[in-house]
């Protein structure tokens, strides 16, 4: 089956650049990503639009616009209003035509944008009517018994609301019910445990939505982690395997959070490392 990838840009957001890297120094992390006066960095929260025969399915929905003022603030989100859903009527995608939301984990940068924006006095709803909803069971009790570590990372109104759709499927293996084939789940927990990646088959290789075990391209070099990361070991032995595994595979890589550069195939360097090449800041460009 032909499918159609498309880069779709929801909110941004403007975050420490230090925690962003972990234990890279800033002289080093700020060739890639130069900060602003407050040591900030731009971030994307990109995501990954599949349209394949007469389904669509929307891999992440960023951070969304569901963020009191205040906490829009501190968060560093950029924009008011509901990027994403701009930008997917700019495709002529409507929200009702979303058919699956796959979450590969329910921080509310990544799970943020299946809300409504905030509205002072108003809950916050489902931004997705007719959506089937596809997340990790470890990833879905991880949310409901967070850690003290990530717990501000979480939306505790989320949850109820996507179980109360009828519509969501916890997934415990590499497959889906839902999404069927041509779909196939890594799971990763050094960023938080039970994390999905979801590869895509695709007529060129596999696209692979990295969520946030490489987050963009400065973080496809092996040893570079995030503060955000639970397990930086456990993460750098995790992507070290998959890159291998993608590169020998002719597989890409879709970024959700890097700001200008959506994708990239990989190649071998004169050491036999696994390293980015044909970096792209949209599909639309990829060779």
């Amino acid at each position: 089956m032909s499918r159609r990838f498309s880069a779709v840009l929801g909110n941004s957001q403007k975050l420490d650049g230090g925690a962003m890297f972990g234990n890279a120094p800033k002289a080093l992390w700020s060739r890639w990503a130069p900060a602003d006066e407050q040591n900030r960095i731009d971030l994307a929260c990109r995501c990954l639009l599949v349209q394949d025969g007469g389904r669509t399915v929307l891999c992440e929905a960023g951070i969304g616009a569901f963020f009191a003022p205040e906490l829009r603030r501190r968060f560093g989100v950029q924009e008011e209003r509901h990027v994403l859903l701009e930008n997917l009527a700019a495709l002529g995608v409507k929200p009702a035509d979303i058919d699956v939301v796959v979450l590969s984990h329910l921080h509310f940068d990544h799970a943020g944008g299946v809300l409504s924006a905030y509205r002072e006095g108003s809950a916050a709803e489902l931004v997705f009517p007719r959506a089937h909803y596809v997340v990790g069971e470890r990833a879905w009790q991880r949310a409901q018994k967070p850690h003290a570590r990530d717990r501000a990372s979480f939306v505790p109104e989320l949850q109820p609301l996507l179980e109360a759709t009828g519509r969501l499927e916890r997934v415990t293996g590499e497959h889906s019910e839902v999404l069927g084939e041509g779909y196939r789940f890594h799971l990763s927990d050094g960023h938080t445990p039970g994390m999905l990646l979801t590869e895509v088959a695709g007529e060129r290789g596999p696209m692979l939505f990295c969520a946030d075990l490489i987050p963009g391209l400065p973080w496809v070099r092996r040893a570079i982690t995030m503060g955000y990361d639970r397990y930086p070991e456990l993460l750098i032995d995790e992507k070290g395997a998959l890159l291998a595994d993608l590169q020998a595979r002719g597989g890409r890589l879709f970024f959700t959070h890097d700001a200008g550069v959506a994708a990239c195939a990989l190649g071998l360097d004169e050491h036999g490392a696994v390293v980015a090449k044909d970096a792209v800041a949209d599909l639309r460009a990829a060779p």
